[in-house]
């Protein structure tokens, strides 16, 4: 489901606040790093992640975190990626139409 622009200025509005709950470094990303990243999006939905690596290393480990969890990048600045994904049964944010 593609957020609207309406949806992602929402999004990184309550995302502002938030601190990175993941961080892939020098492993990337591992099965265990994932399943954090899956469990970290199951409970809160809207999440920020850091990643440390080079440019092209980022926008690689974006577009795989994103294709596995079925998330979607609200925003990305810098080392931080802010990843979305709706609840299945209950979702906790409120997105406008």
């Amino acid at each position: 489901m593609p957020l609207s622009n309406s949806q992602k200025k929402h999004l990184r509005g309550l995302a502002h606040d938030l601190h990175p709950v993941v961080m892939v470094a020098d492993k990337g990303l591992s099965e265990n790093v994932m399943a954090e990243v899956e469990q970290a999006l199951t409970h809160h939905e809207l999440i920020k992640v850091k990643l440390r690596g080079g440019r092209e290393q980022r926008r690689e480990w974006v577009e795989q975190l994103t294709a596995t969890t079925r998330a979607e990048t609200v925003q990305q600045i810098g080392q931080v990626v802010c990843l979305y994904r709706r609840h299945p049964e209950k979702p906790a944010i409120e997105l406008p139409k």
